[in-house]
């Protein structure tokens, strides 16, 4: 789910917009969107806690999908390795 609100957030932001919607609507064809539940809130927080106690900040959307993936124990794809590899017990595939 935030993956999906990121994603076209990233469409309306771009010079082609309805193209870039049309993007995000056939990626996400394939792909089962996940909603959060109950184990989402004690993953979220640990991470969140522990950074914030080391004076780093983790933008809370990235947070966000970072939780989802873990929560499924599935990869998360990205262009930003370096920011998600923060998180514990996330998978990262960059590309």
């Amino acid at each position: 789910m935030h993956v999906a609100c990121e994603l076209l957030t990233g469409a309306e932001l771009s010079t082609h917009p309805s193209r870039e919607r049309e993007h995000v609507r056939r990626l996400f064809e394939g792909v089962r969107i996940a909603f959060p539940d109950e184990r989402f809130p004690p993953v979220y927080a640990r991470p969140l806690v522990w950074h914030e106690r080391a004076g780093r900040r983790v933008p809370t959307m990235d947070l966000l999908i970072a939780t989802a993936a873990v929560v499924d124990h599935a990869p998360l794809v990205t262009r930003n390795v370096k920011d998600f590899s923060r998180i514990p017990d996330l998978i990262v595939l960059g590309y």
